[in-house]
């Protein structure tokens, strides 16, 4: 990933209703959900909500499909995955230290 894509990730995740609907995608892998439905799952008017999951897929967070006339929309949790792996890569100096950090409660050896 690089650092414009992950500027553009974080900033579709940086809005509540935004980072509430990737959360819901994410509970709904691998199926799914209609974009309808994501609206009410939220409490949020289904245009607005269109809105919100178009800057989710414009930022390669999520893909959609037309299933008859339901956009069906879909986490790409590979998309974040490669986030996490770009903010993380650093980690303890560039040492391949990840996994005993997660044992170490976070601190590297």
């Amino acid at each position: 990933m690089e650092t414009l894509e992950a500027i553009e990730a974080l900033g579709a995740l940086a809005q509540e209703t935004r980072l509430e609907a990737f959360r819901t995608l994410v509970q709904h892998e691998p199926e799914g959900l209609p974009a309808g439905e994501i609206a009410r799952h939220l409490s949020v008017p289904q245009n607005t909500m269109s809105t919100h999951l178009a800057i989710l897929v414009n930022a390669g967070l999520a893909d959609s499909r037309r299933e008859g006339r339901s956009v069906i929309y879909r986490a790409r949790l590979s998309a974040m995955e490669g986030l996490i792996g770009y903010l993380l890569k650093d980690c303890c100096r560039g040492q391949a230290c990840l996994p005993e950090a997660e044992i170490n409660q976070g601190q590297c050896p």
